[in-house]
């Protein structure tokens, strides 16, 4: 009988203690982070403005016609460089404070809590643009920059690989489309992250959702819209399906008894 593996995740000695002013820390940073997605937005449009007041300069004796033309199009470009601005700066701040750890537990009102807010603050801020990155070089440049170890040749359509730096994908593996792959969890003692492992030549179907500590191995497929429960062991070329998702063909090509 093939069943699914569980881990308990408890509380251990080495978990990080509350932190102290915690309910003074949180609404300040809260307040001085409103503004910032919406200042580095702005920022992102300085190449843009550029282009667009350069275009314009260049075709000012342009019949009307041919000018509006050309501004649309100067338009269209700046906001690719507003795509690819964003995602830049967001990258290069996820370098800078993202946790970089295999597993940790910690109480809600701790450092790792409110890193973990900033790296899913920026990633929100990126979603507007990486949706129309992925799956591409630079879509995957970005996960990169944020945490993620992406192997060659991999293929990630979504635009939903949370908590990047608890992510690792594989050579050769096809993630689907709004599959959505998460590294934390919240539970009554507080967050936990753990790393989720892909192997090599996988297959992660489109609307999959893969939770904490899934470790899934080379050649397995998880079917589309299947839900794989935290701590999840998928043995490699397995077929899994279903919510929850369980095995629904061996690695032989038989069904599990």
């Amino acid at each position: 009988m093939h069943a699914t593996k569980h881990k308990q995740i408890q509380k251990s000695d080495t978990m990080e203690k509350k932190l102290k002013g915690f309910a003074v820390i949180q609404p300040v940073l809260s307040f001085l982070v409103m503004p910032m997605g919406f200042v580095l937005w702005g920022l992102a449009t300085v190449p843009g403005i550029y282009i667009f007041g350069m275009v314009g300069d260049a075709t000012a004796g342009w019949v009307e016609w041919q000018q509006l033309l050309a501004l649309g199009a100067s338009i269209g470009i700046g906001a690719m460089f507003w795509c690819l601005s964003v995602l830049l700066m967001l990258g290069i701040m996820g370098m800078l404070i993202r946790p970089r750890l295999e597993e940790a537990n910690a109480p809600v009102e701790s450092w790792l809590t409110i890193r973990w807010a900033f790296m899913a603050l920026f990633h929100r801020l990126a979603l507007p643009s990486l949706k129309w990155m992925v799956p591409s070089f630079i879509g995957d440049l970005y996960y990169r920059m944020m945490g993620c170890t992406v192997g060659k040749h991999a293929q990630i359509n979504t635009s939903a690989v949370n908590d990047c730096f608890m992510v690792e994908i594989g050579a050769n593996t096809v993630i689907g489309g709004d599959a959505v792959i998460n590294g934390h969890l919240f539970e009554i003692d507080g967050i936990h992250l753990a790393k989720v492992r892909i192997g090599a030549n996988a297959l992660i179907g489109t609307m999959t959702q893969v939770n904490p500590g899934c470790v899934i191995g080379d050649g397995a497929v998880i079917a589309s819209r299947a839900v794989l429960p935290k701590f999840t062991e998928v043995p490699p070329g397995e077929i899994w399906g279903g919510i929850p998702a369980k095995c629904i063909r061996l690695a032989d090509g038989s069904k599990p008894e």
